[in-house]
Order: structure tokens, then C-alpha cells, then sequence
């Protein structure tokens, strides 16, 4: 598709965009703050339940931040690159003319 100034134009797909960073941020401080929610929980359980589910949150209460961490700095998404909408030797097809009155007053 020619572009400006007689250039090649690609045409992309919208999906390819990456998200924003502001959306990002605040999803994977979600994830960080479930998880920290999640840990506190097996804190206050150690101090509540008898035997083995006491080894349990003792585990959970050590591994979920080590885990938490890891996903929160995870980054962000890398998408792959999307093909274009059209392939190389394609021209879009030609957007028929609005017919034009010029004794019809038009706001400016």
C-alpha cells in the first residue's frame, strides 16, 4: 500500500499492540497483593490449626513470596509480531466516493 510521500505503508493488525503499561502495572500488583493476602492467611493459620495442616501453611507461609516475586517482576507480555492485514503485493480495494453537493451549506 503506498504511503505518504510515495513510501511502503504496512498496514497492522490492532491485536498485535501491547498492552498499556498503567494496565500492566496494576495487573501484576494484583497478582503480588493476592498472593501476600494469601500468605498472611498461612501466618495466621500456624497459630490456629493442630498437626499437619500446621506444615502446610508453614510451607505456604515461606514459598508463596519467593513465588510472588517472581510472577510480579515477570514484565511484561512480549505478543509476537502479527502479519500484516495485507500481504505484500495487495492493494486495498478502492472506497467508493461520497457524492459531493456544492449547494448544500456544511458546518465548519
Amino acid at each position: 500500500m503506498r504511503g505518504r510521500h510515495g513510501q511502503e505503508s504496512r498496514v497492522y493488525a490492532i491485536t498485535s499492540a501491547p498492552r498499556a503499561l498503567a494496565e500492566d502495572v496494576h495487573a501484576r500488583t494484583v497478582r503480588y497483593l493476592t498472593s501476600m493476602g494469601i500468605r498472611t492467611g498461612c501466618m495466621l493459620l500456624l497459630f490456629v490449626v493442630p498437626g499437619w495442616w500446621k506444615w502446610v501453611a508453614g510451607a505456604g507461609a515461606i514459598f508463596l513470596p519467593m513465588i510472588a516475586v517472581l510472577f510480579a517482576n515477570a514484565g511484561r507480555e512480549r505478543p509476537e509480531p502479527a502479519e500484516t492485514l495485507l500481504s505484500s503485493g495487495d492493494e486495498p480495494p478502492e472506497l467508493p466516493r461520497l457524492p459531493y453537493d456544492p449547494n448544500t451549506e456544511y458546518l465548519a
